[in-house]
């Protein structure tokens, strides 16, 4: 009879470990990959369909029937999957990216002089599904911003989608000055100060309260707590939970902040107050307290102030202006339990970058005169 060999159960436990995450990576790499090469074969379908239909008549009708043959015969010679409406979208697919993919190969170009770029593959970042959400936004500032953030924070289809329906771009746009606002486009959400991780509103449809129901701040503070994965999403980058009705104790007393977050971007503690009534100087000065608390007994001498965010159903920045000092670190936001008015919000965005767009050209105007 053999011998059983008897192994370490740690050193086991660890080469298994060490197994199961390659093979993970190395499937994720595939579905990448995957994914990848069916954005890249859709763009070119896209590619050759706007061709041949610039070749023949530019009526609509034609263009219709082109897709109509074309479903068929692939349909004839591939199997299911080509229909006429799927077709549309891998023509518009095309049509929404087809400029914006050639003028980046032609910067590219001229930077490793004149080397040709044709591959999009290195452009395209997502699947299938999530460019299906994402061209259907007509606003190409919007659509660049989304499709940054989603690439950066791995957004699923689904997290994605609510962003958008949302208006996350929107929301952060009429929270910036109107310099920022073109660096949203450009770069997506950049946290680099306090007012970076501030949006209004805050959309918390997630929570599933009506907003004509009454309901107590504790009930509020519960249905986040339930729902804390969406609202770490609705908060934005780099927050981590820490507490609930955090109690700290100053001159015999007993105090409780609803919610404390880090954000490990910024570094530094981030206290919310929830407050359904409307917003009080008293609430200022009481969250002034707890930030000053936080920042002389609890925050590490590397780490940066704290912020402070009375989430309110209605703010007044002109209370907030008059109670508090300019350097304080505190901020009124609205929050909402409803999906945000899309248009209104893109209406009041348009007009900030075109005032903005227009104060531009009269300073050039003036720096030419002089």
């Amino acid at each position: 009879m053999g011998k059983d060999i008897v192994t370490n159960d740690n050193d086991i436990n660890d080469l298994f470990l060490k197994v199961v995450d390659l093979v993970t990576q190395a499937r994720e790499r595939v579905a990448t990959t995957v994914n990848i090469a069916e954005v890249y074969t859709k763009f070119h379908i896209g590619q050759y369909i706007v061709e041949y239909e610039q070749k023949g008549e530019t009526r609509a009708e034609y263009g219709k029937a082109v897709l109509k043959e074309l479903s068929k015969r692939l349909t004839d010679r591939l199997g299911n999957g080509w229909s006429y409406p799927y077709l549309r979208q891998i023509r518009q697919f095309y049509l929404v990216y087809g400029n914006l993919i050639n003028s980046v190969h032609q910067i590219e170009e001229d930077k490793n002089d004149n080397r040709c770029l044709s591959n999009p593959a290195s452009t395209f970042t997502l699947s299938w599904s999530h460019y299906l959400i994402l061209m259907r936004i007509e606003n190409p500032d919007a659509r660049s911003f989304y499709e940054i953030e989603c690439a950066e924070q791995q957004w699923s289809v689904r997290q994605l989608s609510r962003q958008v329906g949302s208006s996350l771009y929107e929301r952060l746009a009429l929270s910036r000055n109107k310099a920022e606002v073109m660096r949203l486009a450009r770069e997506g959400q950049r946290i680099e100060k306090p007012s970076d991780i501030i949006k209004n509103p805050i959309t918390l449809e997630f929570l599933g309260l009506k907003p004509d129901a009454a309901y107590s701040e504790s009930k509020l503070e519960n249905a986040i707590i339930n729902k804390m994965q969406q609202f770490l999403l609705e908060l934005g980058k780099g927050f981590l939970f820490e507490a609930r009705q955090k109690r700290f104790t100053f001159d015999e007393q007993y105090f409780f902040v609803d919610l404390v977050f880090y954000n490990r971007l910024l570094q530094c503690y981030v206290l919310i107050d929830l407050k359904i009534d409307k917003l009080t100087h008293q609430d200022l000065g009481q969250m002034q307290m707890y930030v000053n608390y936080y920042d002389r007994y609890v925050k590490q001498y590397f780490e940066k102030p704290t912020i402070g965010i009375l989430l309110c159903k209605e703010k007044n920045d002109a209370l907030v202006e008059l109670t508090l000092p300019k350097d304080a670190n505190i901020y009124a936001s609205a929050y909402q339990l409803y999906l945000p008015n899309k248009a209104l919000l893109q209406a009041k965005v348009k007009e900030w970058i075109e005032e903005f767009e227009e104060n531009e050209e009269l300073k050039k105007l003036e720096e030419n005169e002089y």
